[in-house]
Protein backbone atom coordinates (compact mmCIF):
# COMPACT_ATOMS: atom_id res chain seq x y z
CA UNK A 1 0.00 0.00 0.00
CA UNK A 2 1.16 3.51 -0.80
CA UNK A 3 2.88 4.85 2.31
CA UNK A 4 0.96 8.11 1.81
CA UNK A 5 -2.46 6.45 1.72
CA UNK A 6 -4.82 7.77 4.37
CA UNK A 7 -8.46 7.52 5.33
CA UNK A 8 -8.30 11.14 6.52
CA UNK A 9 -6.67 12.72 3.46
CA UNK A 10 -7.46 11.93 -0.20
CA UNK A 11 -4.62 11.53 -2.68
CA UNK A 12 -3.24 14.71 -4.19
CA UNK A 13 -5.43 16.92 -1.99
CA UNK A 14 -3.79 19.78 -0.14
CA UNK A 15 -4.26 19.71 3.61
CA UNK A 16 -5.10 23.09 5.10
CA UNK A 17 -5.06 22.66 8.83
CA UNK A 18 -4.48 24.53 12.08
CA UNK A 19 -4.32 23.41 15.68
CA UNK A 20 -7.01 24.07 18.26
CA UNK A 21 -5.56 25.86 21.28
CA UNK A 22 -5.52 24.29 24.74
CA UNK A 23 -7.98 26.96 25.92
CA UNK A 24 -10.40 26.18 23.10
CA UNK A 25 -10.11 22.44 23.83
CA UNK A 26 -11.08 23.14 27.43
CA UNK A 27 -13.89 25.53 26.51
CA UNK A 28 -15.38 23.00 24.10
CA UNK A 29 -15.00 20.18 26.67
CA UNK A 30 -13.01 18.08 24.21
CA UNK A 31 -11.44 15.89 26.89
CA UNK A 32 -14.84 15.22 28.48
CA UNK A 33 -16.18 14.11 25.11
CA UNK A 34 -13.20 11.86 24.31
CA UNK A 35 -13.52 10.22 27.73
CA UNK A 36 -17.01 9.08 26.76
CA UNK A 37 -16.17 7.97 23.23
CA UNK A 38 -13.91 5.18 24.51
CA UNK A 39 -12.73 3.83 27.85
CA UNK A 40 -9.19 3.24 26.59
CA UNK A 41 -6.81 6.02 27.60
CA UNK A 42 -4.62 5.15 24.61
CA UNK A 43 -7.56 5.61 22.25
CA UNK A 44 -8.73 8.77 24.03
CA UNK A 45 -5.33 10.35 23.40
CA UNK A 46 -5.42 9.34 19.73
CA UNK A 47 -8.90 10.81 19.23
CA UNK A 48 -8.16 14.02 21.11
CA UNK A 49 -4.95 14.58 19.17
CA UNK A 50 -6.80 14.17 15.87
CA UNK A 51 -9.69 16.39 16.97
CA UNK A 52 -7.29 19.20 17.84
CA UNK A 53 -6.15 19.41 14.22
CA UNK A 54 -8.79 21.37 12.30
CA UNK A 55 -8.91 20.78 8.56
CA UNK A 56 -10.58 23.45 6.40
CA UNK A 57 -10.15 22.12 2.85
CA UNK A 58 -13.71 21.19 1.73
CA UNK A 59 -12.38 18.38 -0.50
CA UNK A 60 -10.62 16.73 2.44
CA UNK A 61 -13.65 17.15 4.73
CA UNK A 62 -16.08 15.63 2.18
CA UNK A 63 -13.69 12.69 1.78
CA UNK A 64 -13.80 12.15 5.56
CA UNK A 65 -17.57 12.49 5.73
CA UNK A 66 -17.99 9.73 3.15
CA UNK A 67 -15.53 7.37 4.86
CA UNK A 68 -17.23 7.91 8.22
CA UNK A 69 -20.67 7.31 6.71
CA UNK A 70 -19.56 3.95 5.30
CA UNK A 71 -18.14 2.85 8.63
CA UNK A 72 -21.30 4.01 10.40
CA UNK A 73 -23.60 2.22 7.93
CA UNK A 74 -21.94 -1.18 8.23
CA UNK A 75 -21.61 -2.43 11.84
CA UNK A 76 -20.25 -5.80 10.65
CA UNK A 77 -17.49 -3.98 8.78
CA UNK A 78 -16.58 -2.16 11.99
CA UNK A 79 -16.47 -5.39 13.97
CA UNK A 80 -14.25 -7.12 11.44
CA UNK A 81 -11.85 -4.20 11.29
CA UNK A 82 -11.71 -4.14 15.10
CA UNK A 83 -10.60 -7.78 15.03
CA UNK A 84 -7.94 -6.96 12.46
CA UNK A 85 -6.69 -4.05 14.57
CA UNK A 86 -5.39 -6.55 17.12
CA UNK A 87 -3.35 -8.27 14.41
CA UNK A 88 -2.13 -4.94 13.06
CA UNK A 89 -1.01 -3.95 16.55
CA UNK A 90 0.93 -7.22 16.79
CA UNK A 91 2.44 -6.46 13.38
CA UNK A 92 3.56 -3.10 14.72
CA UNK A 93 5.35 -4.84 17.61
CA UNK A 94 7.13 -7.13 15.16
CA UNK A 95 8.52 -4.24 13.15
CA UNK A 96 11.58 -3.65 15.33
CA UNK A 97 12.55 -7.29 15.58
CA UNK A 98 12.22 -7.90 11.83
CA UNK A 99 14.44 -4.90 11.06
CA UNK A 100 17.00 -5.87 13.72
CA UNK A 101 19.97 -7.10 11.68
CA UNK A 102 21.86 -8.06 14.84
CA UNK A 103 19.31 -10.70 15.76
CA UNK A 104 20.23 -14.35 15.26
CA UNK A 105 19.27 -15.75 11.82
CA UNK A 106 16.71 -18.15 13.25
CA UNK A 107 14.87 -15.31 15.00
CA UNK A 108 15.06 -13.15 11.88
CA UNK A 109 13.36 -15.93 9.95
CA UNK A 110 10.70 -16.58 12.56
CA UNK A 111 9.89 -12.87 12.90
CA UNK A 112 9.74 -12.47 9.12
CA UNK A 113 7.38 -15.42 8.88
CA UNK A 114 5.19 -14.01 11.62
CA UNK A 115 5.14 -10.66 9.89
CA UNK A 116 4.07 -12.16 6.59
CA UNK A 117 1.54 -14.42 8.28
CA UNK A 118 -0.16 -11.45 9.98
CA UNK A 119 0.03 -9.51 6.71
CA UNK A 120 -1.70 -12.35 4.86
CA UNK A 121 -4.46 -12.55 7.46
CA UNK A 122 -5.01 -8.78 7.39
CA UNK A 123 -5.12 -8.58 3.60
CA UNK A 124 -7.56 -11.49 3.46
CA UNK A 125 -9.72 -10.02 6.21
CA UNK A 126 -9.82 -6.50 4.76
CA UNK A 127 -10.49 -7.86 1.27
CA UNK A 128 -13.40 -9.92 2.54
CA UNK A 129 -14.95 -7.18 4.69
CA UNK A 130 -14.70 -4.44 2.04
CA UNK A 131 -15.90 -6.67 -0.79
CA UNK A 132 -19.02 -7.95 0.93
CA UNK A 133 -20.29 -4.46 1.88
CA UNK A 134 -21.66 -1.89 -0.60
CA UNK A 135 -19.21 0.84 0.37
CA UNK A 136 -19.53 4.23 -1.35
CA UNK A 137 -16.62 6.34 -0.09
CA UNK A 138 -13.57 7.02 -2.25
CA UNK A 139 -11.25 6.24 0.66
CA UNK A 140 -12.57 2.75 1.40
CA UNK A 141 -13.00 1.96 -2.31
CA UNK A 142 -9.33 2.76 -2.95
CA UNK A 143 -8.37 0.59 -0.01
CA UNK A 144 -10.59 -2.22 -1.30
CA UNK A 145 -9.06 -1.99 -4.79
CA UNK A 146 -5.55 -2.13 -3.34
CA UNK A 147 -6.10 -5.19 -1.16
CA UNK A 148 -8.04 -6.90 -3.95
CA UNK A 149 -5.12 -6.43 -6.33
CA UNK A 150 -2.73 -7.86 -3.74
CA UNK A 151 -5.08 -10.71 -3.00
CA UNK A 152 -5.70 -11.60 -6.65
CA UNK A 153 -2.64 -10.49 -8.62
CA UNK A 154 0.51 -10.21 -6.48
CA UNK A 155 1.44 -13.80 -5.83
CA UNK A 156 -0.64 -13.73 -2.67
CA UNK A 157 -1.66 -17.37 -3.10
CA UNK A 158 1.97 -18.51 -3.37
CA UNK A 159 2.99 -16.34 -0.45
CA UNK A 160 0.32 -17.99 1.67
CA UNK A 161 1.50 -21.46 0.63
CA UNK A 162 5.17 -20.64 1.27
CA UNK A 163 4.41 -19.33 4.75
CA UNK A 164 2.45 -22.44 5.65
CA UNK A 165 5.18 -24.69 4.26
CA UNK A 166 7.99 -22.89 6.06
CA UNK A 167 6.04 -22.75 9.28
CA UNK A 168 5.51 -26.49 9.00
CA UNK A 169 9.21 -27.14 8.42
CA UNK A 170 10.30 -24.99 11.34
CA UNK A 171 7.63 -26.28 13.70
CA UNK A 172 8.65 -29.87 12.84
CA UNK A 173 11.98 -29.32 14.65
CA UNK A 174 11.03 -30.10 18.24
CA UNK A 175 14.42 -31.07 19.69
CA UNK A 176 18.14 -31.30 19.02
CA UNK A 177 20.66 -33.96 19.99
CA UNK A 178 24.02 -32.39 20.79
CA UNK A 179 27.50 -33.77 21.20
CA UNK A 180 29.78 -31.84 23.60
CA UNK A 181 33.59 -32.18 23.80
CA UNK A 182 35.25 -31.44 27.13
CA UNK A 183 38.79 -30.46 28.03
CA UNK A 184 40.87 -32.11 30.74
CA UNK A 185 39.13 -29.99 33.38
CA UNK A 186 35.69 -31.09 32.19
CA UNK A 187 34.90 -27.76 30.62
CA UNK A 188 32.90 -27.72 27.33
CA UNK A 189 35.07 -26.57 24.46
CA UNK A 190 33.24 -27.84 21.38
CA UNK A 191 29.70 -28.79 20.53
CA UNK A 192 28.01 -30.33 17.48
CA UNK A 193 24.47 -31.21 16.43
CA UNK A 194 24.02 -34.96 16.39
CA UNK A 195 20.48 -34.88 15.01
CA UNK A 196 17.40 -32.73 14.42
CA UNK A 197 14.34 -34.49 15.83
CA UNK A 198 10.61 -34.13 15.11
CA UNK A 199 9.64 -35.05 18.67
CA UNK A 200 10.62 -33.44 21.98
CA UNK A 201 12.61 -35.42 24.50
CA UNK A 202 10.58 -36.92 27.31
CA UNK A 203 12.19 -35.66 30.50
CA UNK A 204 11.54 -38.82 32.63
CA UNK A 205 12.67 -41.08 29.81
CA UNK A 206 15.81 -39.10 29.16
CA UNK A 207 16.68 -38.98 32.83
CA UNK A 208 16.05 -42.70 33.13
CA UNK A 209 18.33 -43.52 30.23
CA UNK A 210 21.04 -41.30 31.69
CA UNK A 211 20.83 -43.04 35.03
CA UNK A 212 20.92 -46.44 33.36
CA UNK A 213 23.96 -45.40 31.41
CA UNK A 214 25.73 -43.90 34.42
CA UNK A 215 25.26 -47.06 36.46
CA UNK A 216 27.20 -49.19 34.02
CA UNK A 217 30.77 -50.07 34.82
CA UNK A 218 32.09 -49.01 31.44
CA UNK A 219 30.74 -45.48 31.67
CA UNK A 220 32.95 -43.88 29.01
CA UNK A 221 32.01 -44.54 25.40
CA UNK A 222 34.85 -45.85 23.21
CA UNK A 223 35.20 -43.46 20.27
CA UNK A 224 33.17 -40.51 19.01
CA UNK A 225 31.44 -41.72 15.88
CA UNK A 226 27.66 -41.25 15.64
CA UNK A 227 25.45 -41.57 12.57
CA UNK A 228 24.35 -38.12 11.33
CA UNK A 229 27.03 -36.17 13.21
CA UNK A 230 27.30 -32.65 11.68
CA UNK A 231 30.40 -30.50 11.52
CA UNK A 232 31.87 -29.76 14.93
CA UNK A 233 31.45 -26.12 16.03
CA UNK A 234 34.20 -24.63 18.20
CA UNK A 235 32.89 -22.69 21.13
CA UNK A 236 36.17 -21.10 22.11
CA UNK A 237 37.40 -20.52 25.64
CA UNK A 238 34.56 -20.52 28.14
CA UNK A 239 34.85 -18.24 31.12
CA UNK A 240 34.57 -19.91 34.45
CA UNK A 241 31.42 -18.03 35.35
CA UNK A 242 29.77 -18.31 31.90
CA UNK A 243 26.61 -20.47 32.34
CA UNK A 244 26.69 -23.61 30.24
CA UNK A 245 23.11 -23.23 28.98
CA UNK A 246 23.72 -19.67 27.84
CA UNK A 247 26.71 -20.78 25.80
CA UNK A 248 24.88 -23.75 24.31
CA UNK A 249 21.92 -21.56 23.35
CA UNK A 250 24.18 -19.20 21.43
CA UNK A 251 26.04 -22.07 19.76
CA UNK A 252 22.87 -23.86 18.69
CA UNK A 253 21.51 -20.68 17.18
CA UNK A 254 24.72 -20.18 15.20
CA UNK A 255 24.75 -23.79 13.98
CA UNK A 256 21.19 -23.49 12.72
CA UNK A 257 22.35 -20.70 10.41
CA UNK A 258 22.74 -22.94 7.35
CA UNK A 259 19.31 -24.46 7.85
CA UNK A 260 17.78 -21.03 8.30
CA UNK A 261 19.54 -19.72 5.19
CA UNK A 262 17.96 -22.42 3.05
CA UNK A 263 14.52 -21.58 4.39
CA UNK A 264 15.01 -17.82 4.02
CA UNK A 265 15.89 -18.30 0.34
CA UNK A 266 12.29 -19.34 -0.23
CA UNK A 267 11.17 -15.95 1.05
CA UNK A 268 13.57 -13.97 -1.15
CA UNK A 269 10.88 -13.17 -3.74
CA UNK A 270 8.82 -11.46 -1.03
CA UNK A 271 11.56 -9.10 0.10
CA UNK A 272 9.54 -6.00 -0.86
CA UNK A 273 6.31 -7.13 0.79
CA UNK A 274 5.65 -5.46 4.10
CA UNK A 275 2.52 -4.99 6.15
CA UNK A 276 3.79 -1.96 8.03
CA UNK A 277 1.99 0.48 5.74
CA UNK A 278 -1.22 -1.04 7.10
CA UNK A 279 -0.18 -0.29 10.67
CA UNK A 280 -0.14 3.43 9.87
CA UNK A 281 -3.91 3.23 9.48
CA UNK A 282 -4.47 2.00 13.05
CA UNK A 283 -5.10 5.48 14.58
CA UNK A 284 -7.41 6.42 11.71
CA UNK A 285 -9.46 3.24 12.08
CA UNK A 286 -9.68 3.77 15.83
CA UNK A 287 -10.88 7.34 15.28
CA UNK A 288 -13.62 6.42 12.82
CA UNK A 289 -14.77 3.25 14.55
CA UNK A 290 -15.08 4.71 18.06
CA UNK A 291 -16.95 7.75 16.78
CA UNK A 292 -19.24 5.58 14.66
CA UNK A 293 -20.01 3.36 17.64
CA UNK A 294 -20.89 6.36 19.77
CA UNK A 295 -22.99 8.06 17.11
CA UNK A 296 -24.85 4.76 16.80
CA UNK A 297 -25.59 4.81 20.54
CA UNK A 298 -26.90 8.39 20.40
CA UNK A 299 -29.10 7.71 17.39
CA UNK A 300 -30.45 4.56 19.06
CA UNK A 301 -31.88 6.86 21.76
CA UNK A 302 -33.86 8.72 19.11
CA UNK A 303 -31.53 11.72 19.20
CA UNK A 304 -30.73 12.96 15.67
CA UNK A 305 -27.23 13.05 14.23
CA UNK A 306 -26.75 14.21 10.64
CA UNK A 307 -24.16 13.99 7.91
CA UNK A 308 -23.03 17.58 7.25
CA UNK A 309 -23.12 19.05 3.79
CA UNK A 310 -19.85 20.86 3.17
CA UNK A 311 -20.00 24.13 1.21
CA UNK A 312 -17.13 26.11 -0.21
CA UNK A 313 -14.86 27.97 2.20
CA UNK A 314 -15.55 31.41 0.73
CA UNK A 315 -19.27 31.34 1.51
CA UNK A 316 -18.70 31.65 5.27
CA UNK A 317 -22.16 30.27 5.97
CA UNK A 318 -23.97 27.81 8.18
CA UNK A 319 -27.53 26.52 7.94
CA UNK A 320 -28.48 24.14 10.73
CA UNK A 321 -31.80 22.59 11.69
CA UNK A 322 -32.34 21.22 15.18
CA UNK A 323 -28.87 21.90 16.53
CA UNK A 324 -28.08 20.87 20.14
CA UNK A 325 -25.06 20.47 22.38
CA UNK A 326 -23.39 17.07 22.02
CA UNK A 327 -22.67 17.02 25.77
CA UNK A 328 -26.43 16.79 26.43
CA UNK A 329 -26.64 13.69 24.24
CA UNK A 330 -23.67 12.22 26.11
CA UNK A 331 -25.48 12.75 29.40
CA UNK A 332 -28.57 11.03 27.99
CA UNK A 333 -26.47 8.12 26.76
CA UNK A 334 -24.97 7.89 30.26
CA UNK A 335 -28.44 7.37 31.71
CA UNK A 336 -29.56 10.86 32.72
CA UNK A 337 -33.05 11.98 31.78
CA UNK A 338 -32.68 15.29 29.98
CA UNK A 339 -34.97 17.10 27.59
CA UNK A 340 -32.74 18.16 24.73
CA UNK A 341 -33.96 21.42 23.23
CA UNK A 342 -33.08 21.77 19.56
CA UNK A 343 -32.73 25.06 17.70
CA UNK A 344 -32.41 26.24 14.13
CA UNK A 345 -29.43 28.47 13.50
CA UNK A 346 -27.78 30.24 10.56
CA UNK A 347 -24.65 32.17 9.73
CA UNK A 348 -24.78 34.37 6.63
CA UNK A 349 -23.98 37.90 5.49
CA UNK A 350 -27.06 39.32 7.24
CA UNK A 351 -26.46 37.36 10.43
CA UNK A 352 -22.72 36.86 10.72
CA UNK A 353 -22.12 38.19 14.24
CA UNK A 354 -24.58 37.45 17.01
CA UNK A 355 -24.84 39.33 20.26
CA UNK A 356 -26.59 36.76 22.39
CA UNK A 357 -28.47 37.79 25.53
CA UNK A 358 -30.93 36.17 27.87
CA UNK A 359 -31.58 35.20 31.47
CA UNK A 360 -28.91 33.68 33.66
CA UNK A 361 -28.81 29.87 33.28
CA UNK A 362 -30.91 30.30 30.16
CA UNK A 363 -28.65 28.18 27.94
CA UNK A 364 -26.35 30.82 26.43
CA UNK A 365 -23.12 28.96 27.24
CA UNK A 366 -24.61 25.60 26.24
CA UNK A 367 -25.70 26.96 22.87
CA UNK A 368 -22.44 28.80 22.22
CA UNK A 369 -20.53 25.59 22.87
CA UNK A 370 -22.96 23.63 20.67
CA UNK A 371 -22.09 25.74 17.64
CA UNK A 372 -18.38 25.18 18.18
CA UNK A 373 -18.81 21.42 18.54
CA UNK A 374 -20.93 21.25 15.39
CA UNK A 375 -18.10 22.75 13.32
CA UNK A 376 -15.48 20.63 15.08
CA UNK A 377 -17.26 17.35 14.38
CA UNK A 378 -18.25 18.27 10.84
CA UNK A 379 -14.71 19.11 9.81
CA UNK A 380 -13.51 15.73 11.03
CA UNK A 381 -16.18 13.99 8.95
CA UNK A 382 -18.31 13.00 11.95
CA UNK A 383 -22.10 13.23 11.95
CA UNK A 384 -23.12 16.44 13.72
CA UNK A 385 -25.58 16.97 16.60
CA UNK A 386 -28.40 18.34 14.49
CA UNK A 387 -31.32 17.27 12.30
CA UNK A 388 -29.52 18.70 9.26
CA UNK A 389 -26.59 21.00 8.63
CA UNK A 390 -24.72 22.57 5.73
CA UNK A 391 -21.69 24.71 6.41
CA UNK A 392 -18.61 26.40 5.08
CA UNK A 393 -15.60 25.15 7.05
CA UNK A 394 -13.75 27.43 9.45
CA UNK A 395 -9.97 27.66 9.53
CA UNK A 396 -9.93 27.54 13.34
CA UNK A 397 -12.16 27.94 16.39
CA UNK A 398 -11.18 30.62 18.89
CA UNK A 399 -12.92 30.77 22.26
CA UNK A 400 -12.96 33.43 24.96
CA UNK A 401 -14.54 31.92 28.06
CA UNK A 402 -14.01 33.02 31.69
CA UNK A 403 -10.49 32.17 32.82
CA UNK A 404 -9.47 30.09 35.79
CA UNK A 405 -8.81 32.21 38.87
CA UNK A 406 -5.19 31.05 38.96
CA UNK A 407 -4.56 32.51 35.49
CA UNK A 408 -5.54 36.04 36.56
CA UNK A 409 -3.10 36.47 39.46
CA UNK A 410 -0.50 38.51 37.59
CA UNK A 411 -2.62 40.56 35.21
CA UNK A 412 -5.93 40.71 37.03
CA UNK A 413 -9.15 39.54 35.39
CA UNK A 414 -9.56 42.43 32.98
CA UNK A 415 -5.88 42.34 32.02
CA UNK A 416 -6.00 38.60 31.41
CA UNK A 417 -9.19 38.85 29.33
CA UNK A 418 -7.76 41.72 27.29
CA UNK A 419 -4.57 39.82 26.61
CA UNK A 420 -6.51 36.82 25.28
CA UNK A 421 -8.74 39.06 23.17
CA UNK A 422 -5.69 40.65 21.57
CA UNK A 423 -4.14 37.24 20.85
CA UNK A 424 -7.33 36.02 19.15
CA UNK A 425 -7.53 39.01 16.81
CA UNK A 426 -3.86 38.58 15.95
CA UNK A 427 -4.50 35.02 14.69
CA UNK A 428 -8.09 34.91 13.46
CA UNK A 429 -9.17 35.47 9.83
CA UNK A 430 -12.51 36.15 8.20
CA UNK A 431 -12.91 32.37 7.86
CA UNK A 432 -12.52 31.68 11.59
CA UNK A 433 -15.22 30.96 14.17
CA UNK A 434 -15.10 33.11 17.33
CA UNK A 435 -17.04 32.16 20.45
CA UNK A 436 -17.24 34.65 23.33
CA UNK A 437 -18.84 33.50 26.56
CA UNK A 438 -19.65 36.28 29.03
CA UNK A 439 -16.48 38.10 28.06
CA UNK A 440 -15.66 41.26 30.02
CA UNK A 441 -18.23 40.39 32.71
CA UNK A 442 -15.63 40.56 35.46
CA UNK A 443 -15.00 44.29 35.16
CA UNK A 444 -17.37 47.16 35.86
CA UNK A 445 -20.41 47.41 33.62
CA UNK A 446 -19.29 50.74 32.12
CA UNK A 447 -15.78 49.47 31.38
CA UNK A 448 -17.04 46.16 30.01
CA UNK A 449 -19.59 47.82 27.71
CA UNK A 450 -17.03 50.29 26.39
CA UNK A 451 -14.53 47.54 25.52
CA UNK A 452 -17.25 45.24 24.15
CA UNK A 453 -18.42 47.89 21.65
CA UNK A 454 -14.90 48.21 20.29
CA UNK A 455 -14.61 44.42 20.11
CA UNK A 456 -17.82 44.13 18.05
CA UNK A 457 -16.65 46.90 15.72
CA UNK A 458 -13.39 44.98 15.24
CA UNK A 459 -15.34 41.78 14.60
CA UNK A 460 -17.24 43.45 11.76
CA UNK A 461 -13.97 44.63 10.31
CA UNK A 462 -12.53 41.12 10.63
CA UNK A 463 -15.59 39.46 9.12
CA UNK A 464 -15.41 36.24 11.16
CA UNK A 465 -18.52 34.30 12.16
CA UNK A 466 -19.06 35.05 15.84
CA UNK A 467 -21.31 34.41 18.82
CA UNK A 468 -20.81 36.99 21.56
CA UNK A 469 -22.96 35.88 24.47
CA UNK A 470 -23.24 38.45 27.23
CA UNK A 471 -25.30 39.91 30.07
CA UNK A 472 -24.76 43.37 28.60
CA UNK A 473 -28.13 43.76 26.91
CA UNK A 474 -27.23 47.35 26.04
CA UNK A 475 -24.59 46.02 23.63
CA UNK A 476 -27.33 44.64 21.37
CA UNK A 477 -29.39 47.85 21.39
CA UNK A 478 -27.21 49.73 18.91
CA UNK A 479 -27.31 47.34 15.95
CA UNK A 480 -28.09 50.03 13.39
CA UNK A 481 -25.04 52.01 14.45
CA UNK A 482 -22.81 48.93 14.46
CA UNK A 483 -24.02 47.82 11.02
CA UNK A 484 -23.35 51.24 9.57
CA UNK A 485 -19.65 50.81 10.21
CA UNK A 486 -17.13 49.08 7.94
CA UNK A 487 -17.64 45.36 7.43
CA UNK A 488 -19.17 42.82 5.02
CA UNK A 489 -21.21 40.81 7.57
CA UNK A 490 -23.83 42.24 9.86
CA UNK A 491 -24.49 42.08 13.57
CA UNK A 492 -27.76 40.55 14.83
CA UNK A 493 -29.40 40.16 18.23
CA UNK A 494 -30.05 36.61 19.39
CA UNK A 495 -31.89 35.86 22.64
CA UNK A 496 -32.63 32.81 24.72
CA UNK A 497 -36.29 32.84 25.60
CA UNK A 498 -38.64 32.35 28.50
CA UNK A 499 -41.99 30.62 28.00
CA UNK A 500 -44.74 30.98 30.62
CA UNK A 501 -42.23 32.17 33.18
CA UNK A 502 -39.86 29.25 32.60
CA UNK A 503 -36.59 29.16 30.68
CA UNK A 504 -37.30 27.53 27.34
CA UNK A 505 -33.69 27.25 26.13
CA UNK A 506 -34.94 28.18 22.66
CA UNK A 507 -32.98 30.80 20.77
CA UNK A 508 -34.42 33.23 18.23
CA UNK A 509 -33.72 36.51 16.52
CA UNK A 510 -35.15 39.39 18.55
CA UNK A 511 -34.08 42.60 20.30
CA UNK A 512 -32.80 42.19 23.87
CA UNK A 513 -35.60 41.99 26.43
CA UNK A 514 -34.26 44.66 28.74
CA UNK A 515 -31.48 45.87 30.97
CA UNK A 516 -31.25 42.80 33.19
CA UNK A 517 -27.49 42.59 33.55
CA UNK A 518 -27.37 43.54 37.22
CA UNK A 519 -30.32 41.34 38.17
CA UNK A 520 -28.86 38.29 36.39
CA UNK A 521 -25.45 38.75 37.96
CA UNK A 522 -27.03 39.21 41.38
CA UNK A 523 -29.04 35.99 40.94
CA UNK A 524 -25.98 34.13 39.72
CA UNK A 525 -24.05 34.95 42.88
CA UNK A 526 -27.04 34.73 45.26
CA UNK A 527 -27.14 38.39 46.30
CA UNK A 528 -30.64 39.54 45.37
CA UNK A 529 -32.74 40.86 48.25
CA UNK A 530 -34.80 37.66 48.29
CA UNK A 531 -31.75 35.40 48.26
CA UNK A 532 -29.96 37.36 50.92
CA UNK A 533 -32.93 37.61 53.28
CA UNK A 534 -33.77 33.93 52.86
CA UNK A 535 -30.25 33.06 53.97
CA UNK A 536 -30.52 35.06 57.20
CA UNK A 537 -31.13 32.88 60.18
CA UNK A 538 -34.45 33.57 61.86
Amino acid sequence: MDSDFSLLYPKNAESVSTTLSTESCNDLSLEYICDHITESEYEQNIIKKMMMKIESNPEVIRYRCDVFEDILRFPKLRERIKELLEELNYLKELEKSVKDQTAAPVWQLINRLQELDVYVNCIAGINESLTENAIQSVGLKEMRDYVSSVYNESGFEYLNEDIKGLMKEISAIRSLSLGVNLDSRMRPVEVGIVSLNNEPFSRPGLLGKFLDFASKKNEIHNGTSFDGMMKIHTVGKVAGDDPLMSTLSRVVTEMLGSTVKQLKNKLSRYVNISGYSLTKLIPEFIFYIRWAEYVDKIMALGIPMAKPEIMELEKRELSAKGIYNLKLAIQCESGKKIDIIRNDFDFNAEHGIYIMTGPNRGGKTTFTQAVGLLFLLAQHGIYVPAEAASLSPVDNIYTHFPADENQTVNLGRLGEESKRLSAIFAQATNKSLLLFNESLATTSFAEGLYIAKDVVRALRYLGARTIFNTHMHELAMELDLMNSLEGDIKVASLITGIHEGQRSYKVFLAPPEGVSYARDIAEKYGVTFEQLTNSIRQ
